[in-house]
C-alpha cells in the first residue's frame, strides 16, 4: 500500500465496517430464521411418519395388493422437482444442488419444476424444460403448495407423462454440514419385510373402502408431506449455510480492518516523522 495516504486507508476501513455490520445483521437474521425453519422439520415429521406407516401397513398385509403407484416401468421421461433459494450469499447452497441436479439429468429426457429465483433462473439459462415458473418464490411455497404439487405429479404419472418423479433437495446434516441429495418419489418403492416389534397388535386395522382404494387417496398425501419435509430441510439448509458464510465474511472483514489499521498507523508515523525531519532541517 505504498504510496496511499491515510485518509485514503481510513476510507477503506469506515468501507470495510460498514460491510462488516451489513454482514453481521445477515448472520443474525440468518440464526433466527434457522430456529424456525429448524422448528418446522420437527412440527412436519409426525404426519409424515403416520401417512408412511398406513402404507407399509397396507403393502404387508395384503399379498395380492396391487397399485400403479407401485408399478415399474421403462424409464423414457423424468421429472425432477429441484428445490433452491431465492437469494445467493449462502455459500455452495444453490450451485451445489443445482449441479447435482444436472449431473443426474444429462442424456435424459428431462423436465424440472423449480421452487426459488435460483433454480428457475438456472435452468432458464440451461435451455431445460420447465413444467412451471408458479413456484418461483420459494419463500411463499407453503404446505398447500406442496399437496398442490404433489397431486398434480401424482396425475401426470398416472397418465403416463412421466416414468419416474424425483425431488432434489438439500439435507440439514447440522450447523456445518448441508448435503445435497435427490429421492425417488414416483413410483413408490414397496417397503421391505422386516421383523415385527415385540408388542403384540391388539387389532387390525379396518379401512372404510377396500386397501387400494385407501392407498391411492392416501399416496398424494404422503407425497405432499415428503415435498414439504424436503422443503423445511432445504430452508433450514439454505439459513444454516447463509449464517456460515455471514460469519465467515465478518471475520475475513475483522481481520481486513485489523490489517488496513495497522497500516494506516504506520502510514500516520511516517507522516510525522517526516513533517519532523523537514521542521529539524528547516531550522
Amino acid at each position: 500500500m505504498a504510496g496511499v495516504s491515510t485518509k485514503e486507508i481510513k476510507t477503506r476501513i469506515r468501507s470495510m465496517e460498514s460491510t462488516k455490520q451489513i454482514t453481521k445483521a445477515m448472520e443474525m437474521v440468518a440464526a433466527s430464521k434457522l430456529r424456525r425453519a429448524q422448528a418446522q422439520v420437527a412440527n412436519s415429521r409426525p404426519y409424515f411418519e403416520i401417512l408412511y406407516t398406513t402404507i407399509r401397513d397396507i403393502t404387508r398385509s395384503n399379498r395380492d395388493f396391487s397399485s400403479p403407484y407401485l408399478k415399474e416401468r421403462p424409464v423414457k421421461k423424468v421429472m425432477y422437482l429441484v428445490i433452491a433459494g431465492d437469494r445467493g450469499l449462502a455459500g455452495g447452497y444453490n450451485s451445489n444442488i443445482l449441479k447435482l441436479v444436472m449431473s443426474q439429468i444429462q442424456d435424459k429426457d428431462a423436465v424440472v419444476l423449480p421452487i426459488g429465483k435460483k433454480a428457475v433462473d438456472f435452468f432458464k439459462s440451461k435451455n431445460v424444460p420447465i413444467l412451471t415458473e408458479n413456484y418461483a418464490e420459494a419463500a411463499s411455497v407453503g404446505i398447500g403448495d406442496c399437496f398442490s404439487i404433489s397431486k398434480q405429479l401424482s396425475k401426470a404419472f398416472l397418465e403416463g407423462e412421466f416414468d419416474e418423479v424425483y425431488v432434489a433437495y438439500t439435507s440439514f446434516v447440522s450447523m456445518l454440514s448441508q448435503q445435497p441429495a435427490t429421492m425417488q418419489l414416483l413410483p413408490l418403492k414397496k417397503p421391505e419385510a422386516r421383523e415385527e416389534p415385540a408388542a403384540p397388535r391388539r387389532c387390525d386395522t379396518i379401512y372404510e373402502g377396500d386397501s387400494e382404494e385407501v392407498f391411492a387417496a392416501i399416496v398424494p398425501e404422503y407425497l405432499g408431506g415428503i415435498l414439504y419435509g424436503a422443503l423445511c430441510e432445504s430452508r433450514a439448509s439454505e439459513q444454516a449455510a447463509r449464517r456460515s458464510a455471514m460469519d465467515s465474511a465478518t471475520q475475513n472483514a475483522d481481520e481486513m480492518i485489523a490489517d488496513l489499521s495497522l497500516k494506516f498507523n504506520r502510514a500516520r508515523q511516517a507522516a510525522i516523522t517526516q513533517e519532523i525531519t523537514e521542521i529539524v532541517a528547516g531550522s
